[in-house]
């Protein structure tokens, strides 16, 4: 409780710093964009690693065996894409546009308010399903730990990541990000050490594939066909390129150069976590018989005196918390955003200052329903999460990765992709047709494919801003980096 109250302490002291200069939308959208690459890089791989990594992802290697470990090779193959083709031009295209959501770089790169709405709905929903995971994980943290009940975690943690989310803004969320990335890669370590201490090594893996009943993980089908797994992982994967909460960190760099300084924080923080994190499923093999839900694994595993100490078991449920507060936040400010700026505010226009009152509301509703829905969630931690996944995935991959490195494109290519994609993934699910392939994979490619047969056969938008974006596009960086090269962190 003591480490708990210390750590609220400082998440207070960092939203009144945040709140003083969260006093334009700008600011509390973005910061101002004056935030340099490493604390950036900080906080795009504390964002990404929230419960569902510690205790969703961590614990799901029990059922799918050794091909789940392709989850975090594919992770860190999105994270350097997505600073290497995202964050240069869309820090870029946002700054030329003075745009700080989303929905309405959209909106701007499309030249059409209706892509604007329908983003900022889409962003809603799925946001809402990544936060009801999120929540559930702590419910069971707290469950467990505490000795409360589960109703009463999901409270608790609705509280407090409200309060500084809703009054520090961006400034407020990246700045606690730091800290929280610090502990989340010291708690991964020291998961993976002690757990791997009590087994008796890194070399202990290898004695599951000589038992016969548990070779069948090191086979490609281990507990689930190999399509399905590389489904689960694309649609994971894929929110380090176009989620919302992710790219919106590219928003707040202060220039290009501010791109290559923040790149190896970002791939090396989601290195150490996830390959700290995903063999702890198959260790538990050694300790756990036949446990249906995977998602109370790794409380277990602490909770456990033989493989950690009181204080060491307390210091990893802070850490874990830190984990779901750096998720909760960003995706709460994204979804409060977009919901008030680029729904709301579409219909009814407002003043920057009521945008950033409103905004603030927006938050504190968006976590209410979250909050409401998880007391009572649909499916496990990896399922609603990559549910989320894949409607990003579907709807943003075609129109941010090839929006910005393709003149083409319109509105109309947008809108058909958007609905394409998530008809199949609705289709495919209705259908039963996820358990041999995942839904993600077709949905992704009608999607992709609507999107460029009517780029291609429709008129490309022409607005001064998207014409002046495509000409300077292959300079600008460039000029920008050599400029700031030499500027501080």
């Amino acid at each position: 409780m003591l480490l708990l109250i210390g750590y609220s302490a400082i998440l207070l002291w960092h939203a009144r710093l945040g709140f003083k200069r969260s006093g334009t939308i700008g600011g509390y959208l973005v910061g101002g964009r004056h935030m340099g690459g490493v604390i950036i890089g900080v906080s795009f791989f504390a964002t990404f690693a929230s419960t569902n990594s510690y205790l969703g992802l961590a614990g799901k290697g029990y059922s799918f065996g050794a091909p789940w470990l392709l989850f975090p090779l594919m992770m860190v193959a999105a994270t350097y894409l997505s600073w290497r083709l995202v964050a240069p031009e869309l820090r870029r295209f946002t700054a030329m546009t003075d745009t700080v959501t989303v929905p309405e770089f959209l909106a701007a790169r499309f030249a059409s308010q209706s892509v604007r709405v329908l983003t900022g709905l889409i962003i809603a929903l799925a946001s809402l399903l990544y936060l009801i995971a999120i929540f559930k994980g702590a419910g069971n943290l707290f469950q467990v730990f505490l000795g409360i009940p589960y109703e009463a975690a999901v409270g608790l943690m609705f509280v407090v990541v409200l309060v500084y989310t809703s009054v520090g803004g961006f400034v407020s969320v990246v700045r606690t990000d730091v800290i929280q990335g610090v502990l989340m890669l010291l708690g991964s370590v020291v998961l993976f050490g002690f757990v791997t201490t009590h087994i008796g090594g890194p070399g202990r893996i290898f004695d599951l594939m000589t038992m016969p009943e548990k070779e069948y993980l090191f086979t490609w089908n281990a507990g689930a066909p190999i399509l399905v797994v590389l489904g689960i992982a694309l649609a994971g994967s894929m929110k380090l390129l176009i989620d919302p909460r992710q790219i919106s960190r590219f928003y707040g760099l202060r220039d290009a150069a501010s791109v290559s300084r923040g790149i190896g924080f970002a791939i090396g923080g989601l290195l150490i976590i996830q390959f700290c994190l995903f063999p702890l499923g198959l260790y538990a093999h050694f300790l756990i018989d036949d446990i249906a839900d995977t998602d109370l694994i790794v409380p277990m595993l602490i909770q456990d005196p033989a493989i950690f100490p009181l204080l060491i078991a307390d210091f990893l449920v802070v850490a874990i918390l830190a984990a779901a507060m750096s998720s909760m936040d960003s995706v709460l400010l994204v979804a409060g955003s977009v919901t008030t700026r680029d729904v709301v505010g579409v219909v009814v226009p407002m003043s920057e200052a009521r945008q950033t009152f409103y905004t603030r509301i927006g938050v504190i509703a968006c976590a209410a329903f979250a909050a409401l829905f998880a007391l009572n969630p649909f499916g496990d931690i990896v399922e609603i999460t990559i549910l989320s996944g894949s409607l990003y995935a579907v709807c943003f991959l075609p129109a941010i990765m090839v929006g910005l490195h393709w003149a083409r494109g319109n509105a109309i290519a947008v809108i058909a992709s958007y609905g394409g994609g998530i008809a199949t993934i609705l289709l495919w699910r209705n259908l039963g047709l996820s358990a041999t392939l995942h839904e993600v994979l077709p949905a992704l490619a009608i999607s992709m494919g609507l999107y460029l047969l009517v780029a291609w056969t429709t008129p490309r938008v022409s607005t001064t801003e998207v014409i002046e974006f495509f000409l300077t596009k292959n300079t600008t960086s460039d000029n920008e980096a050599q400029r700031n090269s030499t500027q501080p962190v």
